[in-house]
This record gives structure tokens, sequence and C-alpha cells, in this order.
């Protein structure tokens, strides 16, 4: 075990579902999907240190969605990791709840996947990419694709990744209206939906016009029913798309966050800086998400982030 007081810190990154497909429900009650799930460089921050208790510490300015919880995802991980790697369940944990709660961006499974890589490296336990995600996937569907955190295609509950090879960098703009809605109450509200028959292409998006033509056939199968029980939802995604510039507008996962991808950072601040005098009860939020290019060679080199895209 590591002497009490190293401490290691990671970035939990907002998940965007630029689609999201549905199928029927299956008899263990979960819905098939079919997904392409980016990260943005907007994140709550989560810093864990070596002790001999469990205990978690919030802050941040929304921290006080999560006060009310007995468990925290982020407990749940670390109990898991410790079980996993046969070791005491000791940390002490302090998450920035820079995000909205309960807000389709995935801030509690990323929140959660954080923990566990910031954990397995203070554990120094022998614990890979693929160990952590299998641990995730018992946690919950969104959590595998957060250990990733880079751009893939989810199908299955959300446990079947297919990392995507090429992505050119986005300018993103979020907005979330303030309001939480259920995912059930979203689900239970589910009427029409393309399915997951959707042959996905090959994870290479040659620049911004090829994803977008990508994005046009697609859908988010759970906007209809979440604007049916927050009409507000619907408000806010009439304001992105009159916004000049606007490309591409959807909501993401089951909401109420919704994105407009737009054509560079500036526009995109601009537009922000817009937003939140018009809506100041609104979250607003310019962000981007990095360009990926992935050289192959042998079974491939990830060469990072590129910067001005492809």
């Amino acid at each position: 075990m590591r002497p009490s007081g190293v401490r290691a810190a990671l970035q939990a990154q907002a998940k965007i579902n630029l689609f999201l497909h549905v199928g029927e429900r299956r008899t263990d009650g979960f819905h098939p999907l079919q997904s392409l799930a980016v990260f943005t460089e907007t994140a709550d921050d989560l810093s864990v240190e070596e002790a001999d208790d469990l205990s978690l510490v919030l802050d941040g300015p929304f921290a006080d969605g999560l006060a009310g919880e007995d468990d925290n995802l982020v407990l749940k991980a670390a109990r898991a990791l410790a079980a996993h790697g046969g070791r005491p369940a000791g940390a002490r944990l302090r998450l920035t709840k820079n995000l909205p709660v309960a807000s389709g961006i995935g801030g509690g499974s990323a929140d959660a996947a954080a923990a566990l890589r910031a954990l397995a490296g203070l554990w120094r336990m022998e614990a890979d990419e693929d160990a952590l995600r299998e641990i995730a996937a018992q946690l919950g569907s969104d959590i595998p694709v957060c250990v990733l955190s880079r751009p893939a295609f989810m199908a299955g509950r959300g446990e079947i990744l297919s990392p995507v090879e090429a992505l050119p960098r986005l300018p993103l703009l979020l907005v979330n209206p303030g309001v939480k809605i259920p995912t059930r109450d979203v689900f239970a509200a589910l009427q029409e939906r393309r399915g997951v028959e959707m042959a996905l292409p090959r994870g290479r998006f040659t620049d911004l016009a090829d994803l977008l033509r990508f994005l046009e056939i697609t859908a988010n199968d759970l906007e209809a029913p979440a604007v049916a029980q927050a009409p507000v939802i619907g408000e806010v995604l009439s304001v992105l798309k009159a916004l000049p510039g606007a490309l591409f507008v959807r909501m993401s996962g089951s909401g109420a966050t919704c994105f407009a991808l737009m054509p560079d950072d500036d526009g995109c601040a601009r537009a922000a800086a817009m937003l939140r005098v018009r809506q100041p009860g609104w979250w607003v939020q310019a962000t981007s998400v990095p360009g990926r290019n992935i050289v192959q060679e042998g079974q491939g080199r990830d060469i990072g982030p590129t910067p001005e895209g492809l």
C-alpha cells in the first residue's frame, strides 16, 4: 500500500451522445442502444488521497444536487475496485461538481469512471483499461465508455465499444435549462424509435462535413419523450437552431442538456455570452471535443489530439 498523503487527480469529462438509437426492452430490463459518444473539455474534477477509511467530499457549483444521495456512484466505484483488488477501500475523495446533475451528459458515470482510473493508479493495482471497463459495466451502462473517455460507438446496453479512429475537433455549445428528468420516465414515455438495426460506419470521419453527413441520418430517440416531459427542452432546441452559425443541434442522452455544433471557437463563445444574458437561469457552456487521429502501424498508434482537426 502506498503511504498516506499520496494524491492523484483526474478530470471526469462530460459525455455527449451525438446520436442515440434505442431498441425494444430486453428480458433483463435493459434497452439495447446504438450511439456515438464524444467527450468534451468541460468536466468535473476528482482528486483522491490514500486514507484508512473511504470518504467523499463534494464541492463545486452543482454539489447541492448530490447532497441527498446516501451512496454516490463514486463511492460504489471505489468499493467495487477495492473488492476486485482484494484490498481495503481506503481513500479520501473530493469531487468538484462542475456539471449539472441528471442532465444527459454522463456526469455521474464520468465521475465513477474517473474514480476507477484514479484509484487504480493510487493503489498501484494491476488493472488495465479492459479490467476497469468490466468493473464499470457492473455499475452502470454509461460507465464503460467513460472509462475509455475517447470517441466511441456504443452498442449492447453500452458496454460494447468501438473506438473512433479519426474525428475533427468540434467546437460545442452546451445548454441545460435547469430541469431534471428521471431517465426511467423518459424511457417509459418512449413510443417511436429508430431502433438498433443501423449498420454503424467505420470509425473514421475525415472532416466536419463527413461527420455532419452521418449525423443527418441519425436521431436521438429519447428527444421526443424528453420534450414531452419537459417542454422547455424544445425551447432550448429552438433557440440553439436559431443561433448564427449553428451547424447541428440535438439533445444529449435522456436530457435535458442540448448541444449545438459550431463552426469555430469564437462563434461558440459569442453565442454562449449572448445566451447567458438572454437566459440567466440556464447553464450555458462553450467547450470543445478534441480532435483525434490514429496512425495505423501494426496494431495502431494513438497520436492523440489534433488541434486543427484532420
